[in-house]
């Protein structure tokens, strides 16, 4: 199905607002990008094409001539080269591979002035920027027309969309800074205004559904996992329902994927000696008032509800599927038999079947010092800020709290681990005095041990097929917490299994 181009028209009043628009166009362009510049002569694509370089380029100064008569001029860019053409002395498009093009604008932002004496040598996955006279109304103003097509059209579509969140919520005058992302396809920016105030950006588009993996449906189906922004957005509204402090939603565009939301700041839960533990003791006091609490499994969402679906035990088992698909091949350097898989997935059937079938409540499911931002001026519980949890799901509360006590980032020393462990369950069991600490205690071993072979397949996953290879770091650190969690006497028969098919094995290879 062709997709159809987005076309968006922007009157600018001078110069200097046309500089500040390709300004502004440069931060959503890069390596293999075409931008065509069409328009009468006189109308300021050069213009707008110096401003543009000079952006990519850092450089306010840089001399960016016509290449009217050189017809190509190349500029080192930051990470790739940028090509600005002029094609008006062109022919023919013919002469464009007398030129050197394609070796030119292969890996390269290219800008094509009088773009149509190319003919059809032009890829359709671009952006074309026409600037028109508007004489009826200034001398000086211009009307820009963007249009993407092809790859382009949903891109500037995004953009536009986000100019019109931060118009619609008062912080166009805003600058905006990129923020560290995580291991998902979310990014995040911060706003800051002119007056010093801040706001948090999250550009979260919906995600398209994976290939079958188990009974006709996806990984991240079976696994339950959010594929757009709108659990984000119902999770969230419900959370501060309950007076726990994510963050407030000034604005929001759920079709495109946006909310611009209240920036809590930056204070973690860590230093560089490590947890805090202060800090996590109140992490830890804030699951346990959830989880004393009757939570609901469907909450408000624009005119209707949404439910929070449950951490079953389809979803729990294909997650332990990646430890023997990514982790033992890749890592452990280890063939599975299919048999060996089998038994493995049977241990784990066997151990999670009961642990499905608890009393659910709402388990936010990374709940961890990355995702916690610390509040010293509110009071209690409130000092934790949430924010990442649009993977909530109905699931054990033992989850959560191994998440936090079994940090995958930091290390968490088993005294500070028992200390937090035993807060816990002192305060569940004011909430309820029937709280069973030891049920408790082997749910939390089962599902850390769950949560650890997980994130080992994650990591050797984001290593592997993603290239992100400083995942690798932590794997020490939460293969010593599934170990940990697999001397508790409920998983000793999967503790037989990792000491025969992968410990051992990983072992004698690396012997």
């Amino acid at each position: 199905m062709e997709t159809q181009p987005t076309v968006w028209d922007i009157d600018v009043a001078d110069e200097a607002a046309t500089n500040a628009l390709a300004a502004r166009v440069a931060t959503y362009v890069g390596a293999g990008d075409l931008v065509a510049l069409s328009g009468e002569l006189g109308s300021g694509k050069t213009t707008f094409a110096r401003a543009l370089i000079r952006t990519l380029i850092s450089d306010p100064e840089l001399e960016v001539p016509s290449p009217t008569y050189t017809l190509m001029q190349v500029y080192d860019g930051a990470g790739f080269p940028i090509v600005h053409a002029d094609l008006f002395r062109i022919n023919n498009p013919s002469e464009l591979a007398e030129l050197g093009w394609e070796e030119s604008a292969e890996g390269a932002v290219v800008l094509v002035e009088w773009p149509e004496q190319a003919g059809d040598q032009l890829p359709p996955d671009r952006l074309d920027v026409r600037i028109e006279l508007a004489p009826e109304l200034s001398e000086t103003q211009r009307r820009v027309t963007l249009s993407g097509s092809g790859t382009f059209a949903p891109r500037l579509a995004q953009v536009r969309a986000i100019q019109d969140l931060l118009a619609h919520g008062g912080w166009s005058d805003a600058s905006r800074g990129f923020i560290q992302g995580d291991a998902s396809t979310r990014s995040f920016e911060r706003l800051t205004k002119p007056d010093g105030r801040t706001a948090v950006l999250m550009i979260s588009p919906a995600q398209p559904d994976g290939p079958p993996v188990r009974y006709g449906k996806s990984y991240s189906a079976i696994a339950r996992l959010a594929e757009s922004i709108k659990p984000y957005i119902a999770i969230n509204r419900a959370l501060r329902l309950q007076g726990f402090s994510a963050p407030e939603i000034y604005a929001e565009d759920a079709d495109v994927g946006l909310a611009l939301l209240e920036d809590l700041g930056t204070a973690r839960f860590v230093d560089d000696k490590g947890p805090i533990p202060e800090r996590y003791l109140e992490a830890v006091a804030l699951l346990a008032t959830m989880h004393g609490r009757n939570v609901p499994d469907s909450v408000p969402f624009a005119d209707g509800q949404y439910r929070i679906p449950a951490y079953d035990l389809d979803a729990l088992l294909i997650e332990v599927d990646l430890l023997v698909d990514w982790y033992a091949p890749h890592v452990a350097k280890t063939k599975l038999s299919s048999g060996t898989r089998a038994t493995f997935v049977n241990l784990w059937r066997q151990l999670l079947v009961d642990i499905s079938l608890a009393r659910p409540t709402w388990t936010l499911r990374d709940y961890h010092s990355p995702n916690l931002i610390w509040l010293a001026e509110r009071e209690g519980i409130a000092r934790v800020g949430l924010i990442d949890f649009q993977d909530c799901v109905m699931g054990h509360p033992a989850y959560d709290v191994a998440s936090l006590l079994q940090d995958a980032r930091v290390t968490v020393s088993d005294e500070l681990e028992l200390k937090l462990l035993g807060g816990y369950a002192r305060l569940r069991q004011h909430f309820d005095p029937n709280f069973d600490t030891t049920n408790f205690a082997r749910a939390y071993a089962i599902l850390g041990a769950q949560r650890a072979t997980k994130v080992l397949g994650i990591f050797a996953r984001l290593d592997k097929r993603d290239h992100k290879p400083w995942y690798h770091a932590h794997m020490p650190r939460v293969e010593s917490y599934l170990r940990k969690n697999l001397n508790h006497p409920a998983l000793a028969n999967l503790r037989g299994w990792f000491d025969e098919y992968l410990w051992l094995a990983a072992a004698v290879r690396s012997a």
